[in-house]
């Protein structure tokens, strides 16, 4: 999408239960169900506004300041459409893998042709244990949607909070989550979706991040940083705008148009002074 400005800028849909359930008593920002009836609305409203919905890898390719002709290339090749037209992108990932991906949420996406990136916390795939009261993706399941199109990523393996943990510990997430996925896909994935907030308040624990993610051989990643992506973003730490069954088409209209991105201020503020009172604690 372009803002006023024409800016190129890119909504990463961040979506995790397709289901009819909902949060008890939390607020509408936290909720992370959305219904099958909603998010069918909400492909069909991408699929009728003429959203090219794009992978995460080449939504990285696009931003590549580097390279201006394979953005031009781009511009022609999605859709067919002429560069003379403004192209509406957009990218769908799911967190935490569950079950209900491959029940609910790929049917609607198969009928209109779109695909997505579904993010694994590997401990909890074909496994008796539930995450969140949910069961999650078996791996046959895995392999089957990633033979008719989905990507997938690590969601690390236990879905701990990484800034909580030791270097070793983190490492060991990032690192046998990717594996684990290699193997079973026999193919290298190359996405990361940091769980839990994301902490922009602590430059050296991204910067340790960062490393860590070149290290375990992952080209990008995304993030609970509130946003659409832009140019200048850090292909391992990429925004996204989080969608749950509060969001009517009015609504996510306005945030596939960067209208909600001004959350982002009082999101990394309110982290910001959370850090502060911590370190004088």
């Amino acid at each position: 999408m372009f803002n006023k400005a024409d800016e190129l800028r890119i909504p990463i849909l961040m979506y995790h239960s397709i289901s009819n359930e909902k949060i008890k008593n939390v607020h509408p920002y936290y909720e992370t169900n959305t219904t099958p009836k909603i998010f069918a609305d909400h492909m069909k409203f991408l699929f009728e506004n003429d959203y090219s919905v794009i992978s995460l890898l080449d939504a990285v390719k696009i931003f590549n300041r580097n390279n201006n002709c394979l953005k031009k290339n781009f511009y022609n090749k999605i859709g067919n459409k002429s560069t003379n037209r403004r192209i509406n992108y957009a990218v769908i990932t799911f967190d935490d893998g569950f079950r209900d991906f491959y029940t609910d949420a790929f049917p609607i996406l198969q009928e209109y042709g779109f695909s997505a990136t579904v993010f694994l916390p590997t401990l909890y795939v074909d496994s008796d244990i539930r995450f969140k009261s949910k069961e999650c993706l078996t791996w046959s399941q895995v392999i089957e949607l990633s033979r008719k199109g989905i990507s997938f990523g690590s969601h690390t393996v236990n879905h701990l909070e990484l800034y909580r943990l030791g270097k070793m510990e983190i490492e060991y997430e990032l690192k046998n989550s990717k594996e684990k996925i290699d193997s079973v896909l026999g193919k290298q994935i190359e996405s990361f979706s940091y769980p839990f907030a994301f902490p922009d308040q602590d430059n050296q624990f991204i910067t340790f991040m960062k490393e860590m993610l070149q290290k375990c051989r992952y080209k990008n990643g995304v993030t609970t940083r509130i946003g659409t992506v832009s140019e200048n973003e850090d292909p391992l730490f990429l925004r996204r705008i989080p969608i749950n069954s509060y969001d009517d088409q009015l609504f996510l209209k306005a945030k596939l148009e960067a209208a909600y991105d001004w959350i982002y201020k009082f999101q990394f503020f309110y982290k910001k002074i959370k850090r502060l009172n911590q370190l004088k604690a």
